[in-house]
């Protein structure tokens, strides 16, 4: 037996977009350029000082922060295009990369 509630309103539905609920976004029309993937990037949403430590500092929340984001490829196929001497990218650090692109060679 289905049954059907009246009293549900009609307005029941909330848009998490409109709430401002992390990871839940509506595309933009940055997304189209070369660096749109910056907009879905995690580290956008935290302290920027993570990914660029001091010398000898800990790369290991910036790293952690790294392995759930959805765009971790571009961000990092990025930095080795760039040549990015600082932070890190991609969830790899300066030195790392420049391992990957010595193997790469």
């Amino acid at each position: 037996m289905t049954v059907y509630r009246s009293d549900v309103p009609d307005n029941w539905f909330v848009d998490p977009v409109q709430l401002g609920v992390p990871g839940v976004r509506r595309p933009t029309q940055d997304e189209d350029s070369a660096l749109g993937w910056q907009s879905q990037a995690l580290c956008a949403q935290t302290d920027p000082e993570a990914f660029f430590p001091e010398k000898g500092g800990s790369t290991r929340d910036a790293k952690r922060i790294c392995t759930t984001c959805d765009v971790r490829g571009e961000c990092l196929e990025y930095a080795l295009n760039n040549d990015e001497r600082f932070g890190i990218w991609g969830g790899l650090s300066e030195r790392e990369r420049r391992k990957l692109k010595r193997r790469a060679s």
